[in-house]
């Protein structure tokens, strides 16, 4: 599983021009899912996720998570997270989990983040054609794989 972790300033989801969800300060969330996922690497991500300390303190450091700031999170569905551009020009999709795997994991991921957060996230529509737009703050953009654990 991926995530791309963006802080923002604001985001939000439209789906057929109309406003789906949005968000003020916090994290933008893309995720994508591969086939060999599990219930195990929603965990890791979503405790990973809450505690990622990226948001400035008093003194102008990174070193608080979204829960101590009262931010929001937004997460959305990506399959694109899971591309391979080693051969070609057009990126193969083939380590992206089918939707009977990647959606219950995805749906899994944006609960048990509410979970940790306290309370429920923002979220797309899997499958959705979305326009997702953001202020990123910072910038700040992290990528996280849960196969890369060190």
């Amino acid at each position: 599983m991926r995530i791309l972790v963006q802080r923002v300033r604001r985001a939000s989801v439209e789906i057929g021009g109309e406003r789906f969800s949005e968000i003020g300060a916090g994290l933008l969330v893309l995720v994508g899912v591969g086939p060999d996922d599990t219930q195990e690497d929603v965990e890791y991500l979503a405790g990973k996720l809450v505690r990622l300390r990226i948001f400035n303190d008093e003194a102008g450091v990174m070193n608080l998570d979204v829960r101590q700031t009262g931010g929001k999170v937004m997460v959305v569905s990506q399959f694109t997270l899971m591309a391979s551009t080693r051969k070609g020009n057009r990126p193969s999709y083939v380590s992206a989990a089918p939707e009977a795997v990647s959606k219950p994991l995805y749906e899994a991921f944006a609960r048990r983040v509410g979970e940790l957060l306290g309370e429920s996230v923002a979220t797309g529509r899997f499958g959705a054609d979305m326009q997702v737009a953001l202020v990123n703050d910072g910038p700040v953009t992290i990528w996280m794989d849960s196969k890369l654990r060190g």
